[in-house]
């Protein structure tokens, strides 16, 4: 690691780095990654001066990487211990290795979340289960890119997975179940924040059925035939930073200590506005970008930068 004061960007994969890397540059604001797949750290020696922002993920184990987690809480304490700024620090990042959590924080702040129950174990999965009218929705706690999120159709169908050696336990041993929401148009609404401000709303489109709606770039797959496939994210902008919903975000993100994230809501059949998902490692779709009145990851890198320079006087300059 560097002498020179930075920010640090601490994650586990590589490959959703480089946005984040030219954003930086195009700030002006020196950066570096702290890849925790491996290392150490000595706990009574303080840490490099700069601010550091933690992207861990709670899908680190679909990349061969779930000892990242563990690695990055013991991390996340030691630079809080120092007194550094930890921008998605220890309390944040339990919020994102857990829909339990982002669950009832967000029923706490008043916000309308989807009926779910988290069962502990197999045992009472299809007993609880049994509870909802199919169809219904089975989801890993600890996830991420909307793996391990099935529905359901039939009770039957379900008990026989739960039986079977298909059955895929969530890294935590915890299965949420929760009710199928109908949705007017198939798509969910993703609204993003940096520095605890509204930066822009995408439209995903879910007609295809499929839950993995990871937006980045890393992400991306060839349509049929290899042809270019039609975009699945697309800028909304009839949701905007005087939206009602937004102003609930915002209010809730900032009794939370979360000063970047996505956050995810699907418009019902019935007029509900459900929300179901906290993402704190939020990753930037390029097709949206381009069309963006403003850059995910830019502000982003001016929200750092600006911390970087009240900690440590570091003088920080937009090249762009």
């Amino acid at each position: 690691m560097s002498d020179a004061p930075r920010v640090y960007v601490i994650h586990e994969n590589a490959e959703w780095f480089p946005p984040f890397a030219a954003a930086f540059a195009a700030e002006g604001v020196p950066a570096e990654e702290w890849l925790l797949t491996e290392g150490s750290i000595d706990l009574s020696s303080p840490p490099p001066e700069g601010v550091f922002w933690s992207r861990l993920s709670a899908s680190a184990h679909t990349r061969d990487h779930a000892a990242s987690k563990d690695y990055g809480r013991a991390v996340v304490r030691w630079l809080e211990s120092w007194g550094r700024t930890v921008v998605g620090g220890s309390r944040v990042l339990e919020l994102e290795v857990s829909k339990v959590a982002q669950h009832t924080a967000l029923r706490a702040a008043g916000i309308e979340v989807p009926r779910t129950v988290a069962v502990f174990g197999e045992g009472d999965l299809v007993r609880r289960a049994a509870e909802f009218p199919a169809p219904f929705i089975s989801k890993h706690n600890q996830g991420g890119k909307g793996l391990g999120v099935r529905r359901w159709d039939d009770h039957a169908e379900f008990e026989a997975w739960v039986a079977s050696d298909e059955f895929e336990p969530s890294p935590d041993g915890i299965t949420l179940l929760q009710e199928f929401l109908p949705a007017r148009a198939p798509f969910v609404t993703r609204v993003e924040f940096a520095g605890g401000e509204f930066v822009y709303a995408v439209r995903v489109d879910t007609s295809a059925g499929s839950f993995e709606l990871c937006p980045a770039d890393a992400c991306a797959v060839p349509g049929a035939d290899g042809l270019e496939p039609e975009p699945l994210f697309r800028l909304r902008t009839d949701v905007d930073s005087q939206h009602p919903l937004v102003e609930q975000y915002r209010a809730f993100l900032a009794g939370a200590g979360v000063e970047i994230a996505g956050i995810e809501f699907i418009e019902t059949l019935d007029g509900r506005l459900v929300t179901y998902d906290v993402n704190t490692n939020t990753n930037y779709n390029p097709d949206v970008e381009a069309t963006a009145p403003a850059s995910g990851p830019r502000r982003i890198a001016r929200h750092l930068g600006a911390l970087l320079a009240r900690d440590t006087r570091t003088p920080v300059f937009a090249s762009a």
